[in-house]
């Protein structure tokens, strides 16, 4: 399936995007980096697998800057996530190519913490969207280059709403988790807007409580929508865990990618500390395809997952796509591709 002019494909070439989970570089994190050097979280064949794609898509869940105060209004907040601005040269050592701000840690250091991580962002050449100076920069799409490839990036959040931007107040783009027409009107508009002048968008939110291993009815009918609505690729984060992954219209909706850098403390049952690297390929004429490899965070570090652990994460992704109607077809690499049932 394709959605753009013939003239267009014979200019591109198949394109990879590798995208992850949360990528989290404060706390303990934080203090590895200082002790072991910028690219401390990166296991050298996470970083090679990165390598090997076009582009590199991460959830930055954190702020980067040297503001010491948090955020604070009256409202409880367990958890308070910042990192060094030597933080930037761990996102170089990684090859990161954009980094999507709008979740519910980037204003933990409040409206200075969130203007500085941009700043250090842009002046390092890193792409971004979701978070701002006010609204139309937290709405506005990032926009990415590769192989002829002219790639848009849409990025909201459904929490915390006391972060919404505004005309002249810097934020997150916000948006609730609705389909009635005049919620959803942000979203349609956010991606009729991307759209122009790209060959693909991808729509990426931070949305839903932690620790849920599947998306609810709610969720699911958010996420076919906006596909519905111009999107490409549905790129979801927040939950901790990977959920399952929906090929719909031709299209892929990943409704959770979980955590791939983090200090998190380690759920026994859903093991947070199992993911993947997801490595969506794009032929010249705009098919989907998607290919996954099994990570693990250990030591504050993301590696490839090998033997049982990568097994056991395969075998759980396997039971939550047949819920979605599509497959797990492991390798003998290690790696695996996701695919329609039947």
């Amino acid at each position: 399936m394709t959605r753009d002019a013939p003239e267009r494909q014979t200019m591109r070439q198949a394109l990879t995007l590798a995208l992850t989970g949360d990528v989290m570089l404060g706390r303990m994190v934080d203090r590895a980096i200082a002790a072991y050097g910028p690219a401390y979280p990166w296991g050298d064949d996470v970083r090679a697998a990165l390598g090997r794609a076009d582009l590199r898509l991460i959830n930055l869940e954190c702020a980067i800057t040297r503001e010491q105060e948090r955020w604070h209004d009256g409202a409880y907040k367990a958890f308070y996530f910042r990192a060094d601005p030597v933080a930037i040269d761990t996102l170089h050592a990684a090859g990161i190519d954009f980094a999507t701000l709008a979740n519910n840690h980037v204003g933990d250091f409040g409206t200075a913490g969130l203007l500085e991580t941009v700043q250090l962002l842009d002046a390092a050449g890193i792409a971004h969207a979701g978070a701002g100076a006010d609204l139309a920069a937290a709405a506005a799409p990032a926009r990415l280059q590769a192989g002829g490839w002219r790639v848009a990036v849409v990025a909201f959040a459904d929490h915390p709403q006391q972060w919404a931007a505004a005309p002249g107040r810097p934020g997150i783009n916000y948006t609730p988790i609705s389909v009635h027409p005049a919620d959803f009107v942000p979203v349609a508009r956010a991606l009729a807007d991307a759209r122009q002048g790209a060959d693909l968008v991808v729509f990426t939110i931070h949305w839903g409580p932690n620790m849920r291993p599947r998306p609810t009815p709610e969720f699911q009918a958010f996420a076919r929508r906006v596909i519905e609505a111009g999107a490409d690729v549905f790129w979801g984060h927040s939950a901790h865990v990977v959920q399952g992954v929906e090929i719909y219209r031709d299209r892929l909706i990943l409704y959770d990618t979980g955590d791939f850098v983090d200090d998190y403390v380690v759920a026994p049952d859903l093991r947070n500390d199992l993911s993947a690297l997801f490595l969506v390929r794009v032929a010249p004429d705009g098919s989907l395809s998607l290919d996954v490899e099994p990570v693990r965070i250990m030591d504050r570090q993301v590696t490839l997952a090998e033997g049982p652990e990568r097994d056991w994460f395969l075998q759980r992704l396997q039971g939550l796509c047949t819920e979605m109607g599509s497959a797990v077809v492991a390798r003998s690499d290690g790696s695996a591709a996701i695919v329609p049932q039947g």
